[in-house]
């Protein structure tokens, strides 16, 4: 008779989908599946035969990058100060587009993520994820607009395209990204923010970024008030306050909110974040390369937030491997707080069911560090 052999991989950290991830765990595996999954010890009492193997830092179901812009997947990489970032972006604005986002759609493909989070800056890319992906994920439409004189007029052409778009199906959700809160205006925000909720569709804003962000909202200074004079007729009126402060005045915290980098959060604001039920996505290898400083996970994690991971765009990360993310984190946060925002933190950030490795799971979806 022929047995099949059995292995009990373990690692650091196992998450099987299941609860919270182990320090102790261990998935068993036969014949190409996983055939069961638990405590390490557990498994050894009921396979005493099989050969445990060490898999390295953790084992977890496909992971998830959260965040994206897939259409400046060809853009060169920038390294430097945040003020050049977006010169950067413009100064290569030929290479943006649908082959960018199709390049990038590859790499995300090639990696095996189990979903993923797009900003959506031209129309074709829209289409082009609506019907093309085989991912599950969500495009966030991205809107910049900072003139409140023009809020009325872009949120019926936003509203229109989205509506549009919502009617086609697929495996892609249509969402929201206003900007940030430097480069949407406040009525905007507010309208964009009610739309989102009375129609169940997430919205996604990059927010507490960068101390230039900081400084242009509390006091209208620093580099970003020329962004904004270039793109607005009407002056900008310093709100006097930090921009997680200032989304929550605005009311466009809340459960279909997904804050992008959340570095510059003090413990009030992390404590505002979490009571709101929005989500926070990290992009450290990004916030890295734009000399922006690092995010307080451990407030986040003392409060309660549920964290994500993303690699942002390949304009200002080496790759769009989330799992490079996951691994530029490890040691400077709890491995298992990592693994989760790898995982089940992105899948909830994006509204989706977080995969399983139980009996039967082929262990092409079985994934490490």
């Amino acid at each position: 008779m022929f047995w099949l052999k059995t292995e009990l991989w373990t690692a650091d950290v196992v998450y099987t989908g299941f609860g919270t991830p182990m320090l102790q765990g261990a998935i068993a595996v036969q014949g190409g599946m996983v055939v069961g999954q638990g405590g390490l010890e557990e498994l050894k009492a009921r396979f005493p035969q099989a050969e445990v193997v060490h898999k390295g830092k953790a084992l977890f179901p496909p992971p998830v990058n959260a965040h994206t812009h897939l259409d400046l997947s060809l853009h060169p990489l920038y390294r430097g100060p945040f003020s050049g970032f977006l010169p950067h972006v413009v100064a290569h604005r030929e290479k943006r587009g649908l082959e960018a986002a199709q390049r990038g759609l590859e790499e995300l493909l090639r990696l095996g993520v189990g979903a993923f989070a797009d900003i959506v800056f031209r129309d074709e890319v829209m289409d082009f994820l609506l019907q093309e992906s085989p991912l599950p994920g969500v495009a966030f439409y991205e809107v910049f607009a900072p003139d409140p004189q023009d809020a009325e007029e872009v949120f019926q052409r936003v509203r229109a395209k989205v509506e549009a778009w919502r009617k086609r199906g697929g495996r892609i959700r249509v969402g929201l990204s206003p900007h940030a809160p430097y480069s949407v205006s406040a009525p905007l925000l507010e309208k964009l923010y009610r739309y989102a909720r009375a129609h169940d569709l997430p919205l996604m804003i990059h927010a507490a970024e960068s101390p230039e962000e900081v400084a242009f909202l509390r006091t209208g200074e620093g580099p970003l008030a020329g962004v904004y004079r270039r793109f607005s007729r009407t002056p900008w009126k310093a709100p006097g306050l930090t921009p997680v402060r200032y989304l929550q005045t605005l009311g466009v915290l809340g459960p279909h909110t997904v804050l992008v980098h959340g570095v510059h959060v003090d413990e009030e604001e992390a404590r505002m974040v979490a009571d709101s039920g929005s989500k926070v996505v990290l992009c450290p290898r990004s916030n890295g390369n734009l000399q922006v400083g690092e995010a307080p996970l451990g407030l986040y994690a003392r409060h309660g937030v549920e964290l994500a991971l993303g690699t942002d765009s390949r304009a200002s990360s080496p790759d769009l491997d989330v799992k490079n993310e996951a691994l530029f984190l490890w040691g400077k946060a709890e491995p298992r707080l990592i693994i989760r925002a790898l995982t089940r933190g992105g899948y909830r950030a994006l509204g989706l069911p977080t995969p399983r490795l139980a009996r039967g799971t082929p262990l092409s979806l079985v994934h490490s560090l």
